[in-house]
């Protein structure tokens, strides 16, 4: 290896970018997030364990609030969601989206206002549209026609007040970092399409129910997109369909929730949304997209998820075993595809990093997989890592915050990992590990 691939090398390793803002380099080759050292918390909580840092969460929601001062902001909780979470994006103003009753249910009993919730889903559950109804959401976001009978009777049953509703509509445009996360175009689950009028039609039978009330239209084209050209291109095509429903039926609806998706970088040089283009590119798009047609500004909605929360979370794990197969390093450890399937699903690249100490050896082509029985099982593929990593070692995985707890599951029956939030030196738990006992108490046949 030349001398200046090592100085790359080298420098990759040692390159923060993707971390929290608060990770500090301590002596011996060991991190700190949020004053806290993280082989400490792997020593007190054991291993695997996420961290997540509260300042980062709360300085991304005011990033965003700071961006889009005159929109709604809402917090998509299936990205990662807890009592503490749903505490944080309170106090820092921001609303909620959730996608199933069980999300919306402990964020309205950890204190949350149900009014600045928006219930989403592709096929909402009867559970999930009483507790709508029940704990009074803001707006539930119709996704197919079957839904819109079912809510109406549903409405009908409690006060017989009218329910706020949006229709999410798919604009036709192809956005999105991989194409099991594309959701704007109509090859997918989620939505009603302009193209094929199964949009409109469903806005006249709203607008013909006294029981709902059709306050604006939804669109989510894709998620971990790092382009402002495609939101742009759907704020046109929305406001588009606004002023047809307005020629169509006189009704000027003042809501417009363009969604999420916002990319982030997951190692250090991948591209990430530029928050700042966005939010002026949006408003300059809606704003002229209106005046040629003749419409008042729409309130504009957007949901980040991964965007405020993955950044704020790193993983660790121990290492198990060092395998040498011809020309490949396998390094194991404690955790795998349960606590973060993404890999396995989209193909998703980290940039795990040795913390426990500091190590002279050598970088060496390594793949870091997990524990399961399933030839997917890896966490990252082709890394660089010291030569001399060995089982005991300590590794972390930054940009974690997202998309894997809350996707966890419970294969092998090993356990999901605890949560652990860390701010101002100090380390606190906010999920524990799920255990053993955990799994006997739901297996309860004989």
């Amino acid at each position: 290896m030349t001398t200046v691939t090592m100085s790359k090398v080298a420098a990759d390793a040692d390159d923060l970018s993707v971390w929290p803002a608060s990770a500090r380099r301590l002596p011996h080759g060991v991190l700190a997030v949020g004053g806290v050292c993280l082989a400490e918390i792997a020593d007190r909580f054991d291993t695997p364990v996420y961290v997540l840092d509260e300042g980062e969460v709360r300085a991304h929601c005011r990033a965003y609030r700071d961006a889009f001062p005159d929109a709604d902001v809402l917090y998509a909780a299936k990205a990662f969601l807890s009592r503490a979470v749903v505490r944080w994006i309170d106090e820092e103003g921001l609303g909620l989206d959730v996608c199933s009753a069980g999300e919306l249910e402990l964020a309205v009993t950890a204190g949350f206002p149900a009014d600045r919730v928006v219930l989403h889903g592709n096929a909402k559950s009867p559970h999930d549209i009483e507790a709508a109804l029940r704990l009074g959401v803001g707006r539930i976001v119709i996704d197919s026609p079957s839904e819109i009978a079912r809510l109406a009777a549903a409405v009908g049953v409690g006060t017989g007040g009218a329910q706020k509703v949006m229709v999410r509509v798919v604009p036709g445009i192809m956005a999105g970092g991989h194409e099991k996360i594309r959701t704007g175009t109509e090859e997918q689950k989620f939505g009603l399409a302009v193209s094929d009028g199964s949009a409109q039609h469903a806005i006249a039978r709203i607008l013909g129910l006294r029981r709902l009330e059709l306050t604006g239209l939804h669109c989510h084209i894709g998620s971990q997109i790092t382009d402002v050209k495609p939101y742009v291109a759907a704020v046109r095509r929305m406001v588009g369909l606004m002023a047809r429903i307005r020629d169509t039926h006189g009704v000027v609806l003042p809501e417009l929730d363009m969604g999420g998706g916002h990319g982030i970088a997951y190692r250090p040089g991948e591209p990430a949304l530029d928050l700042t283009a966005l939010a002026r590119r949006l408003r300059a798009e809606l704003a002229a997209s209106c005046a040629a047609a003749k419409l008042p500004v729409p309130r504009l909605a957007i949901e980040p998820g991964r965007a405020v929360t993955g950044p704020a979370g790193v993983a660790l794990y121990r290492v198990l075993a060092v395998k040498r197969t011809g020309e490949r390093v396998f390094v194991a450890v404690d955790g795998g595809m349960s606590d973060n399937p993404r890999p396995a699903l989209y193909g998703v690249r980290y940039a795990p990093r040795l913390v426990g100490r500091r190590s002279t050896a050598e970088p060496r082509t390594t793949t870091v997989v997990g524990r399961h029985c399933e030839a997917g099982d890896i966490l990252a593929a082709d890394v660089e890592l010291p030569g001399d990593i060995h089982p005991g070692d300590l590794l972390a995985v930054p940009v974690a915050g997202a998309y894997q707890l809350s996707m966890a599951s419970g294969y092998n029956m090993v356990g999901r990992p605890p949560v652990v939030a860390v701010h101002d030196g100090t380390a606190r738990l906010l999920v524990r590990r799920e255990t053993l006992a955990d799994f006997r108490r739901r297996d309860i046949g004989e």
